[in-house]
């Protein structure tokens, strides 16, 4: 990484600092500028990947103004990172976005306004065309060690009969009969896809589930695995919105056959996978279970969630609120109106209900 400084001194102090003051950093450097004083204008910054090393004349005063500088900085940044950590993990279900109702429109071919959102919590990803549900799908997600990336991704192609390139990573160092780099097409039975995968970047797909039971259950390395019938929907539907110049008869042949066919979408897909554990709809609150035990239920997350959607919590008391929480388990979730929360009844009229219903559960997914 480079530094430059405004003159060049003997005497130099490198300070390395994580990313996160680094955007801090590159955010205030202005506020940084007025609380170092002349010391902290003789420095330049220059960053470069996910560090930032400052070079100042001063071995010891400027390092320490920029110590205290920074935390003057970041208690002032304090609402705003929490700001953008809460948006990360907002379901796109919630009221907040949606305003009190989830809009539903039967789907439309040829109107490419389409994007993918995903909750992991509650293993539910849904397809959304010009701002309306089209469909919803119950998935299966990353193993708590290998877990699916929470964040912004894009889907820029489809693929048909995809190959398998195992990764360098200690899960396939470990499989028996498989090594890292080979390609393994379609037909071979060592490959995991299935009939068709969506990759998301970084290695990260959607694809074929392995067998029923993975819906509703952390059983990947990364990625999401869905019913055949639910991702061929999927898939064709996104191939239908983007008006594809695939013609739909080598879709339906490739269905048919082990022969891959990659279908590259002009525009990429955007696809939104967040962790919201508690999700006010249609002003019913769903706790979902902490799949990935990162400490999102808990009794004051959960009192600031309601607050932030307007229910009143006055005669919710902490009491409450953990039993509310000790209900839930690894398959199901707890269901309960606004209403009754607001008038004290929500252990009496809450629900616990099961994440994914049985009949989706049931239904096939054939690998071949």
């Amino acid at each position: 990484m480079s530094v430059k400084l405004l003159w060049q001194q003997p005497r130099e102090s490198r300070t390395v600092f994580p990313d996160y003051y680094r955007l801090l950093i590159e955010s205030n450097l202005a506020q940084l500028h007025l609380l170092g004083g002349r010391s902290a204008k003789t420095l330049m910054f220059q960053l470069s990947g996910n560090r930032l090393i400052f070079v100042c004349r001063n071995g010891v005063a400027v390092p320490a103004v920029l110590i205290a500088a920074l935390c003057a900085v970041a208690i002032c940044s304090q609402s705003a990172t929490a700001q953008t950590a809460s948006d990360l993990h907002e379901s796109e279900r919630s009221d907040r976005v949606t305003g009190g109702r989830v809009e539903g429109a039967e789907f439309a071919a040829n109107e490419p306004d389409i994007r993918v959102t995903l909750n992991v919590p509650s293993f539910r990803l849904t397809p959304w065309q010009n701002g309306k549900e089209v469909k919803s799908y119950f998935v299966g997600v990353g193993l708590k060690d290998h877990p699916i990336y929470i964040g912004n991704r894009e889907a820029t192609e489809i693929i048909w009969n995809p190959p398998w390139i195992p990764p360098a990573s200690d899960w396939v160092r470990k499989k028996k009969g498989v090594r890292p780099g080979e390609v393994i097409k379609a037909s071979d039975p060592r490959n995991p896809l299935g009939k068709l995968k969506i990759p998301l970047g970084d290695r990260y797909l959607i694809h074929q589930a392995a067998k029923t039971t993975d819906v509703g259950n952390l059983v990947s390395h990364g990625c999401v695995r869905m019913l055949r019938s639910d991702l061929f929907d999927l898939a064709g539907k996104i191939v239908a919105a983007r008006s594809s110049e695939v013609p739909a008869k080598r879709i339906e042949a490739a269905k048919r056959s082990l022969r891959t066919l990659v279908v590259r979408l002009e525009e990429p897909v955007p696809v939104d996978i967040n962790y919201d554990t508690f999700v006010v709809e249609g002003g019913v609150l769903h706790i979902y279970p902490d799949v990935y035990h990162r400490r999102m239920n808990v009794p004051s997350l959960l009192r600031d969630e309601l607050k932030s959607s307007g229910v009143d919590v006055s005669n919710l008391d902490e009491a409450t609120i953990r039993k509310m929480l000790s209900k839930v388990t690894r398959k199901t979730q707890f269901v309960v109106e606004k209403r009754s929360i607001e008038q004290g009844r929500a252990l009496e009229d809450g629900q616990l209900l099961l994440l994914i219903p049985k009949k989706k559960a049931m239904k096939g997914s054939k690998r071949t």
